[in-house]
Parts: C-alpha cells; structure tokens; sequence
C-alpha cells in the first residue's frame, strides 16, 4: 500500500524544484510569494514525515 504522507511530500518537492527552475525571484535565502507558499507546504511534509518515521522507531 502506498504511503499517502510520502506521495505528498515527494510532490511537494517537485512542485518547489519546478518552480525554483523558472522563478528568477527565487534565491536560496528569499522566496517570492509563490515559492515561499510551495517551500512552507515542503517543510510542512517533510516535518510530518520525518516525525512519523521516528515515532515509527520507538
């Protein structure tokens, strides 16, 4: 069974790294309004996951 959290995270990460590859705005340190939104819902996933993961662990 896929991992929905997973699938969610990994296209979170290609939504950003499709935007940062033609956002002339967008720097390593500064986001326009757009990548900022798509970089936060990234974090968002990510944190989720990982914690479930370490929750997994115990």
């Amino acid at each position: 069974m896929p991992d929905n959290l997973y699938e969610r995270y990994q296209a979170a990460h290609r939504a950003y790294r499709a935007h940062r590859a033609t956002c002339s705005h967008c720097t390593d340190t500064s986001r326009c309004p757009n990548g900022q939104r798509l970089y936060a819902s990234l974090a968002r996933l990510q944190d989720a996951y990982l914690n479930r993961q370490r929750q997994q662990r115990r």
